[in-house]
């Protein structure tokens, strides 16, 4: 009997990771859980929503929720779960270290995380929260395991076909919101923003049915079937994508972003790889996603450990996908849990700058994702080792009314190359095998290619070089700052605070949009200041502005990176105005430079650009020493002695050598 068919007779509460394939360096057996001593039940909180605002129009109010997270923790007394112990908790970090006296030495949590759990990892407070109430994640102590690393599927029956979905948008709509999503983009509000769309319709049979009939239909290496049947909830996902997973101070998470049909034949197939290869779009969308992932393992990793360690292209049952693996090496002091806290949720099903793109989806969806791109997996909360999936390619089904509802959402990731209706058309395809799986589309409808379960290797774009002697990393306040770096809420700050930390350089962090501005008296005496980049205007970092305006003095050594840059040039009367070519984010393109400010000598380099606006005009003190490849736009400035400003971003994996100009930089 295999793991399905086993898991399909249990009673009681049902928990089922399976590898459907490829077998990889990531997916490499399933688990079912056969018996449970408690389960915890985290719930939405009463929260007032936030004040109503637009991130896609700049409006993004930083606002940490400071009520904690609800949780019961529930054992079982004669099949019944019983509520044992109410637990609050200000983040996922201090719930999970919360469970340590509860969990015997070797044993495991194992569940669900919804997606609107970002309200306790990022700082921002939703204007669509959940209701009161509402189950934010499922986790089971479980006593025992069956292991099966040859997992073998039962022959699937085709679903009955019922219709009656309904779409939260129609194509039109759908095809508005893209734009919306693009005019935000062109302003310079964000970079990248994955936007959901929603089916929903009853469905004729029990959700494990459906779980089976995907694991043979549409299998996938972090397959998971949840079911909290007292609840009337269950979960039935075949995602291809991991989250994060820890082995000791090992830490590793692999994104997907680039996608493409399989093909009817080998040929097309291999033509349909190449093209996403090369496609610009999808390689942008990628490297953007793999610089904003190294940030975010850089906030729990050793200075200099974090590197792309693998970049494949991962061919399913109907798709291929780009893939990267980003590695690092836990700080001391950190575990696993405080990497979920740091990756949670996942990049490459938010957007990039996180914090800002997680604020504007709450705005354009206008509603509560719930377990869809949240995750799914275990923990030990003694050693922190744990693996998560991301729960794509998932139905979420209720029990209500005696009947099982489900929800199915799928989108993707909107760049400002995205083009509206084929946009549409991947959220549709990348929902027509769930769909098909609970009756909702009839057989033949939306029908993909589909092929062996495969992974082509592919050449890692750019290996960091690791150094020697590292600095330490802190948050203001510091006394004698050696490198001063002021955050402006980027999603690749930590790459750059790592890169200077990694020539041996202290760095101490302070907050750019929120720092008050009378803080600048004591950041001035640093050696070395570093205004980062962010989404939006400058105007919106008072701090950032204030630098840049005493940065004029020639007195002070500064580095503006992005929005720094450009406050550099507002501050010596430049104008800031959208760039004339067209926003570029992710792409690495051809700079000329000459012999002033970080260069020593005339020539040519390729640097990776994430900007929708770009300086214009005349400067009064500064000198533009690098444009583009036309000569056209500015891409550098200088005082050609302590002052500094670059609209690419040097730390990227797309930035041929760019790490040698902060390096130069700090040698001034």
């Amino acid at each position: 009997m295999n793991l399905i068919e086993t898991m399909q007779q249990q009673g009681g509460d049902r928990l089922l990771f399976l590898s459907g394939g490829p077998k990889s360096h990531l997916a490499k057996h399933s688990m079912l859980a056969q018996s449970f001593s408690h389960r915890l039940v985290i719930t939405q909180p009463s929260i007032k929503p936030q004040t109503a605002h637009s991130p896609l129009k700049g409006e993004c109010i930083i606002d940490k929720v400071s009520e904690p997270l609800n949780a019961v923790l529930q054992i079982l007394e004669n099949n019944k779960w019983v509520d044992f112990q109410q637990i609050k908790a200000k983040n996922l970090v201090e719930l999970f270290r919360s469970l340590k006296r509860f969990t015997p030495v070797g044993l495991r949590w194992a569940g669900a995380l919804s997606y609107d759990l970002l309200q306790w990892t990022q700082p921002i407070h939703l204007q669509n929260p959940p209701s009161e109430g509402s189950i934010l994640g499922l986790m089971w102590l479980v006593d025992t395991w069956l292991d099966e690393d040859e997992p073998h599927t039962n022959e699937a029956t085709e679903a009955v076909f019922v219709g009656g979905e309904k779409s939260s948008h129609d194509d039109l709509q759908h095809e508005q919101e893209i734009e919306k999503i693009r005019k935000s983009i062109k302003s310079g509000e964000l970079y990248q923003l994955n936007f959901g769309r929603k089916w929903n319709a009853e469905i004729i049979e029990h959700p494990s049915v459906i779980f089976n009939r995907l694991a043979t239909t549409n299998p996938a290496p972090f397959s998971a079937y949840i079911e909290a049947r007292d609840l009337g909830i269950a979960l039935v996902s075949s995602s291809p994508e991991i989250l994060l997973k820890v082995e000791g101070r090992d830490v590793m998470t692999a994104p997907i972003k680039g996608t493409r049909p399989r093909g009817s034949d080998f040929d097309q197939e291999e033509m349909l790889r190449k093209d996403l290869l090369f496609d610009q779009k999808e390689r942008a969308e990628h490297r953007m996603l793999v610089d904003l992932e190294r940030n975010e393992l850089s906030m729990v990793c050793e200075v200099g450990s974090v590197k792309q360690s693998r970049f494949d292209v991962e061919a399913y049952a109907n798709v291929q996908h780009l893939v990267s693996q980003i590695s690092g090496t836990l700080s001391e002091g950190k575990d696993g849990l405080d990497a979920l806290q740091a990756v949670f949720p996942g990049g490459s099903i938010t957007g990039c700058p996180k914090t800002v793109v997680c604020a504007a989806i709450d705005e354009i969806e206008a509603e509560p994702r719930s377990f869809w791109t949240g995750s799914a997996g275990w923990i030990d909360v003694h050693s922190g080792d744990c693996t998560w999936n991301i729960l794509i390619r998932t139905l979420e089904a209720r029990y209500e009314n005696d009947s099982w509802n489900g929800i199915v959402m799928a989108g993707g990731g909107i760049t400002i190359e995205s083009e509206p209706k084929a946009e549409v058309a991947e959220a549709i395809w990348k929902a027509a095998a769930l769909r098909r799986a609970c009756g909702w589309l009839e057989r033949g409808g939306a029908k993909l290619p589909s092929g062996e379960l495969m992974i082509h290797s592919q050449e890692i774009e750019h290996k960091p070089i690791r150094r020697g002697n590292t600095g330490e990393i802190n948050h203001w306040p510091c006394q004698n700052p050696d490198v001063v770096f002021i955050d402006n809420l980027d999603s690749f700050s930590y790459n750059i605070i790592h890169l200077i930390a990694n020539l041996g350089r202290n760095v101490v962090i302070v907050d750019g949009r929120c720092g008050p501005v009378d803080l600048a008296d004591e950041i001035m005496n640093a050696e070395h200041i570093v205004i980062g980049p962010g989404p939006g205007r400058p105007e919106i970092s008072p701090l950032s502005m204030e630098i840049a305006n005493r940065a004029l003095s020639g007195k002070h050594k500064v580095l503006g990176i992005c929005l720094g840059h450009q406050a550099l040039g507002i501050a010596d009367g430049m104008e800031l105005i959208e760039c004339p070519s067209g926003p570029v984010h992710g792409v690495p393109e051809p700079i000329k430079y000459d012999a002033k400010g970080l260069f020593s000598s005339k020539g040519e380099g390729v640097m990776t650009r994430y900007n929708s606006l770009i300086l214009s005009g005349k400067s009064n003190q500064l000198e533009v020493n690098i444009t583009d490849d036309t000569g056209r736009l500015i891409m550098g400035l200088t005082d050609g002695n302590n002052v500094h400003g670059l609209q690419f971003h040097p730390e990227s994996i797309g930035s041929v050598n760019g790490s040698e100009l902060i390096a130069d930089f700090l040698r001034t």
